[in-house]
């Protein structure tokens, strides 16, 4: 393997939306994911991204058996993460630190990380990293060979991202959410980061390119601004595409479920075009026009599901909100969401509790949004 930090081609498997049997998140379908990782690898691309807590804690180790356990180790490379909201949550010490890197190899099968990040780092979880040196011990196992880049996945502003990189210059790239529809947004501040991270040097991963699948089904007049850009393309394709033609992007990560969507995303990605610069128009037209008809900014990450007292599926219930605001079902979406409240903990069983919120990297108001979908969708329940 190369010692270039920068991928051979520009599209990383992002393994927090494996393909996974029924609706349980944790029983990962690996024969299905062995044969989408062995299709990814055959087509020449390389980077696999995880994290210790994808998939209720499952992902690192289905990586493990479908990756490392079956190709040769310079075919591929593996990005994961430390655990920083996890280890705010704990109080945790630089001891569990330790530990948690340590079963990150374990699970993963391998003696080294190739890219190894503070996870989601953020104003709260920034002091956790200050308190336990994370940047220090990321350093300290780069330097001992079981790392080989240092980066941090980044969810905050502009201003806190130039804080930590005048505070860590070691860092070697930046994990940012970038798509076109969040690049002028006042709260994820997509072009403002990447501006940042381009100041100091630094490589960009984009996470979230179609913004959990929101990019994908759109509203009628962003469709059609699109559609000028190349027509016959996907909008998902666009999203990607526009995204990896960002010039200090080094790899734009993609949550692929099915094998129709590997095969679709490493064919355009096989024989890469950037959008050209005076196409760029229409994405900043779309996603006025997205804006306008914008429901709730989910993703679907499901970081706010973990540690819910009430245990209740927001990131299905904000979907189905969506899906009814949008018109996109039918007018189904209440009837469903009758069924999911006489079955399973629903909105109105929050008790406000605001672990939610700390936890979005939306920034979204998710109590005062399960308000509103209670008054939507139960409305006739």
């Amino acid at each position: 393997m190369s010692d270039e930090i920068r991928p051979a081609r520009k599209l990383g498997f992002g393994c927090m939306r494996l393909p996974h049997v029924g609706e349980d998140h944790a029983k990962i379908d690996m024969p299905a994911f062995e044969r989408m990782a062995d299709e990814f690898i055959d087509r020449g691309f390389t980077y696999f991204d995880t994290a210790w807590m994808y998939h209720e804690h499952m992902s690192e180790r289905a990586v493990g058996q479908a990756v490392v356990a079956r190709h040769p180790r310079d075919s591929f490379t593996i990005a994961t993460k430390m655990p920083l909201s996890e280890l705010r949550e704990k109080a945790a010490d630089k001891a569990e630190q330790t530990a948690v890197f340590e079963e990150q190899l374990r699970r993963l099968g391998t003696d080294h990380v190739d890219y190894y990040l503070a996870h989601n780092v953020n104003v709260n979880n920034y002091e956790v990293a200050k308190r336990l040196d994370t940047f220090e011990f990321i350093a300290e196992q780069k330097r001992a060979g079981r790392v080989r880049w240092m980066g941090l996945s980044f969810h905050d502003t502009a201003d806190m991202l130039e804080q930590v990189l005048t505070d860590h210059p070691e860092v070697d790239f930046v994990q940012l959410q970038i798509n076109w529809l969040d690049w002028s947004s006042p709260t994820i501040q997509s072009g403002k980061c990447y501006e940042v991270a381009k100041a100091h040097g630094k490589p960009v991963v984009v996470m979230e390119p179609i913004k959990g699948g929101t990019l994908v089904s759109l509203p009628k007049q962003a469709a059609f601004e699109l559609s000028r850009v190349a027509p016959g393309s996907t909008p998902a394709e666009l999203a990607i595409r526009n995204a990896a033609s960002l010039d200090d992007v080094m790899c734009v990560l993609s949550g692929m479920s099915t094998p129709k969507q590997l095969d679709e995303n490493t064919r355009f990605m096989g024989s890469f075009e950037p959008i050209a610069e005076a196409q760029r128009d229409a994405f900043v037209r779309a996603a006025r026009a997205m804006r306008a008809e914008q429901a709730i900014p989910c993703t679907s990450c499901r970081y706010c599901t973990r540690g819910c007292p009430k245990h209740i599926d927001i990131p299905t219930y904000f979907a189905a909100y969506n899906a009814y605001k949008r018109g996109q079902g039918a007018g189904h979406e209440q009837m469903y969401y009758r069924q999911m409240v006489r079955r399973h903990p629903g909105p109105a069983d929050c008790v406000k509790c605001g672990r939610c919120e700390t936890a979005c990297p939306q920034h979204i108001f998710v109590r005062d949004m399960l308000v509103e979908v209670d008054k939507v969708l139960g409305a006739t329940a």
